[in-house]
């Protein structure tokens, strides 16, 4: 398989770039806290050959959580968000090989601060503790004073490329500038074109620097799989891409199918062996669903995002696109480009029309909500295009 010639950077045992075999990572989906459902889960994902394992840490009580299950899974190489607070860098870093923060989460934390005073905390951090770094740029959380500078910046269909591409380079020069280069980037959307064009972009602009491949949201079985394989197989057949991630909805027990799902793309991808294009690229109903991970705040949120699968399978001539979070830092900027988004809170979820807000639902109600939503939208649009088609306004 082609390799682009990134720098390599160590994370634990396992060296991400230089030429090094693509590492596989998968992340835990567990609740933190429970350090016996985590320390199982991150052992099944090691030995399923996952070279990073993610672990969500928000609280106090997650970083003590953390220190137990690093004792009792020594082998696995951790890697931990780093969410709102930035801080905690200081306190996981003893239990980890790898640390990632989202420039735009540092955006909305401490706005007192510079983001480089930010960016130089965690940094500090990392060098003194022997981690690796990921500056983690997500479609739904771009820093907004980027978003703002470069909307409009892009096609319709490759809406907010720019934004992400220009904060990850804008992260790179400020580490850059402090001295650090054990880091690597990451751009991800859940539409596998704008995974492709960020990705691309940046590896023109900066060829050097190792490359994390993830479709954000991806969704469930089979649908998640081929858009992932959408992306990798276009960026890695171009050498772009030195560790990835498979992001799949999946009962918590199934979370090695993200392992084996990314080791799978990577062995086709290098024997040459590609798969077409599926059908929504080119119309039709689009789900996408967060992958399950320990800041899912519900488990009820995993078996919701597959009865909203069945129960909208009558709607798939449509071209709607319906997007199923599982927490509150996804969730309510990641739904904003969907047509209808759902994001899961503890005992309700959030229902919405694009940007605009329709009410929280309990969970055994919202289904029926969604199907109102969801038939008012397929009669706007018959209406539309029976309009379009007649010639008479609306």
């Amino acid at each position: 398989m082609k390799r682009s010639n990134t720098r390599p950077v160590r994370a634990g045992s396992v060296v991400i770039g230089g030429g090094n075999p693509i590492v596989v990572q998968s992340m835990c989906a567990t609740r933190t806290t429970d350090i016996d459902a985590t320390v199982a889960q991150a052992q099944m994902l090691h030995q399923a050959g996952a070279g990073l394992v993610r672990i969500a840490v928000d609280s106090v009580k997650d970083v003590a959580a953390l220190a137990e299950v690093r004792a009792r899974v020594p082998e696995a190489n951790l890697v931990v968000d780093l969410q709102e607070n930035y801080r905690l860098v200081t306190q996981v870093a003893p239990f980890v090989n790898k640390v990632r923060y989202n420039p735009g989460h540092l955006h909305h934390h401490e706005k007192q601060k510079s983001v480089r005073d930010k960016v130089a905390f965690i940094a500090d951090t990392a060098a003194k503790h022997d981690l690796a770094i990921r500056i983690g740029v997500n479609c739904g959380s771009v820093d907004p004073e980027m978003d703002a500078k470069f909307r409009g910046a892009d096609p319709p269909e490759l809406d907010g490329v720019t934004a992400m591409v220009e904060s990850a380079l804008e992260h790179c020069r400020i580490l850059d500038d402090l001295g650090f280069d054990r880091y690597v980037v990451s751009l991800k959307d859940s539409d596998p074109r704008k995974v492709i064009e960020a990705n691309v972009r940046f590896a023109e602009a900066r060829p050097e620097i190792p490359l994390h491949l993830g479709v954000t949201e991806a969704g469930m079985l089979p649908d998640g799989v081929i858009k992932t394989r959408i992306a990798f197989e276009q960026l890695l057949s171009r050498g772009i891409g030195d560790t990835i991630r498979v992001s799949l909805t999946l009962p918590f027990a199934e979370k090695w199918r993200e392992v084996e799902a990314g080791r799978q793309i990577i062995a086709d991808v290098e024997a040459g062996r590609f798969r077409s294009v599926p059908k929504f690229l080119d119309g039709g109903l689009n789900i996408i669903s967060c992958p399950s991970c320990s800041r899912v705040e519900n488990e009820a949120f995993v078996d919701l995002a597959f009865k909203v699968k069945e129960m909208t399978a009558y709607a798939r001539e449509y071209d709607i696109t319906i997007a199923v979070m599982g927490c509150r830092v996804n969730g309510p900027g990641e739904t904003d480009d969907a047509d209808l988004g759902l994001w899961c809170a503890p005992t309700f979820v959030n229902l919405k029309r694009g940007e605009q807000e329709l009410g929280a639902y309990p969970y055994d109600t919202v289904l029926d909500r969604l199907k109102e939503e969801l038939d008012r939208l397929i009669d706007e649009r018959r209406q539309r295009e029976a309009a379009r088609t007649s010639g008479k306004p609306l």
